[in-house]
């Protein structure tokens, strides 16, 4: 186990035909945290500590890559390959949810029967971004947070718009945006692999959407709670997460 999630507790979760490690730390209500690419890296594994530290369960399961390693040339290609193939992940089709998204649903049910609370929240970013809102077609997920949603990839107008969410799953979504559930955005303005995600999530969520705007600093700036961490978004994302989940069991 690397050295980074030494504090943490390691195990194996199945559904939906699919079995995941996660990593689990901390005491409140359940946040379930989706790593981008490479995997759990050093600046995701901090971002989960920020969580932790604020008072809320953390779950971060590892879905492609290694755990604690930071992103080179050859692990991100190595995993940008294995999404790109992997039925699991939606990588290109339009109107379509991951099925990755059913197993993170039951994770999220598994740690809510156990902490109970108003919900669950869940924080995805880059390749997972999405995940989070198809995640909120479960009625127990109720802060969801999408950072720089890259899926399915921009290559094309359609793909750059697609918010990764089969055309029942867009309905339930949907519907709860009308009934009160509000979601939480962040990107990079230059950001080219977020598209036009955020236009479609306006039209999709109306008021419900809170977009977080960054300028940036270089053309390559993408990882908005990572690896070009900005600390305000941080704490923007804490502070969303701490009043969706309000009325959950204290630390």
């Amino acid at each position: 186990m690397t050295e980074a999630l030494a504090a943490w507790q390691s195990e194996t979760f199945t559904a939906a035909g699919l079995g995941y490690r996660y990593w689990r730390r901390g005491q409140g209500p359940a946040v379930v945290v989706v790593h981008e690419l490479p995997g759990l890296t050093p600046a995701v594994i901090r971002f989960g500590e920020d969580l932790v530290e604020a008072g809320f369960t953390v779950a971060m399961p590892l879905l492609v890559g290694e755990a604690g390693v930071a992103p080179t040339r050859g692990n991100l290609a190595m995993t940008s390959a294995r999404i790109c193939v992997a039925r699991e992940f939606s990588t290109w089709a339009l109107g379509t949810t991951s099925p990755v998204v059913a197993w993170l649903r039951a994770l999220a049910r598994h740690l809510h029967q156990e902490l109970g609370g108003v919900g669950v929240g869940a924080v995805g970013m880059c390749f997972s971004g999405g995940f989070a809102l198809g995640m909120m077609v479960d009625g127990i997920v109720v802060a969801p947070v999408l950072s720089q949603p890259s899926l399915p990839l921009p290559i094309g107008k359609a793909r750059a718009a697609d918010l990764g969410l089969s055309p029942e799953d867009r309905i339930v979504v949907a519907e709860r945006a009308a009934a009160g559930c509000r979601v939480l955005g962040l990107r990079y303005r230059r950001d080219r692999l977020v598209g036009d995600r955020f236009a479609s999530l306006r039209d999709l969520l109306g008021d419900a959407f809170i977009a977080v705007e960054l300028d940036s600093t270089h053309a390559s700036d993408h990882s908005v709670l990572t690896e070009q961490r900005d600390d305000d978004s941080v704490r923007t994302v804490i502070d969303f997460l701490t009043e969706r989940l309000a009325g959950s069991p204290s630390p």
